[in-house]
């Protein structure tokens, strides 16, 4: 792994950080099948050989930017936070742009673990990791072939993109995987075909657009700040279709924090308390929020504040 640029000092935004909030940051790059996978190390002063805790997911296309102020509360509180953006995303490599694949998603923690582990100023034997959305499931699988990971927090998780889609109904279903194999197709000939991500007055309606709740254009556009465009490639809808919920997530024996909102309109919580009941060693906390309130203010700080206390457990096992 790779550090591009030097260290900066960091501190005092977050709220309640403790007296040892000081911390480094560093621009980190890896490779994926290839391809170049950019994140940022948080780097707390104390203790000197810190819990490693791994970020990723979050708003289709945004990129890890709003996973930021989790890593700094984490360091703040003496954890080495490392988010990143998958390939096709954010300052990753990746072409098409905003391209969603579960699979590659998951060769790309692979990678940022591997390339993670070469380091010698975190301890990677302590290692957490902590999938957003789609993100979520990501993570339990990698978790249940790999020992060393001491646990898994995963916040709104998306565990099946299969039954994400069939809660959109018939009529989304079909057009959208037709318009996944005009996507197919056209590539072929260079001329990809896209749909929107979230439906918004500016693309008549969005009918095909993979997020249609109606505050999801706001928010999105707003974790972006504005730096975001507003489509993916229509083999997304394939992609997801595909992803049917890896049964290697009941397999992790590490100890599992699921972390989802009652009012969640796009990810829902029922997937996450069932799987709550087939993992050996899960925890479950439902939130009074919905899907997009954990990225800030109270729904932010009470996810957090949930999230320390398992890795303080977890670490001191």
């Amino acid at each position: 792994m790779t550090g591009v640029g030097t260290g900066v000092r960091s501190g005092g935004a977050a709220r309640d950080r403790p007296s040892r909030d000081d911390y480094s940051t560093v621009r980190l790059t890896f490779r994926s099948d290839g391809e170049r996978c950019v994140g940022r190390l948080y780097r707390p002063d104390r203790p000197s050989n810190p819990p490693l805790v791994v970020l990723a997911g979050g708003p289709v296309g945004v990129g890890g930017r709003p996973l930021g102020p989790y890593a700094e509360r984490l360091a703040a509180a003496g954890y080495a936070a490392f988010y990143f953006d998958f390939r096709h995303a954010g300052d990753s490599d990746g072409e098409p742009r905003n391209l969603v694949s579960p699979t590659r998603q998951r060769a790309d923690w692979e990678a940022a673990l591997t390339g993670l582990r070469g380091r010698g100023d975190v301890a990677t034997d302590c290692t957490v990791l902590w999938g957003v959305g789609l993100a979520g499931d990501g993570a339990l699988a990698v978790a249940a072939d790999e020992p060393r990971i001491s646990g898994v927090v995963a916040q709104t998780p998306i565990l099946s993109g299969r039954a994400f889609l069939r809660e959109r109904g018939v009529g989304f279903l079909a057009g959208g995987l037709l318009a996944g194999i005009r996507d197919r197709v056209q590539s072929v000939i260079g001329r990809p075909y896209t749909v929107p991500v979230v439906a918004d007055a500016t693309d008549g309606g969005g009918r095909f657009a993979l997020v249609s709740t109606p505050s999801a254009s706001r928010a999105y556009r707003e974790l972006a700040d504005g730096e975001w465009e507003n489509r993916t490639p229509a083999r997304s809808i394939l992609a997801l279709w595909r992803h049917t919920g890896n049964d290697d997530r009941h397999r992790p024996t590490c100890p599992v924090l699921l972390v989802g909102g009652t009012r969640d309109e796009i990810s829902g919580i029922e997937s996450a308390a069932e799987a709550a009941t087939s993992l050996p060693d899960a925890t479950l906390v439902r939130l009074p929020l919905g899907h997009f309130d954990l990225y800030d203010g109270d729904g932010f700080d009470r996810c957090v504040r949930h999230g320390l206390a398992f890795l303080d457990a977890t670490a001191a096992r």
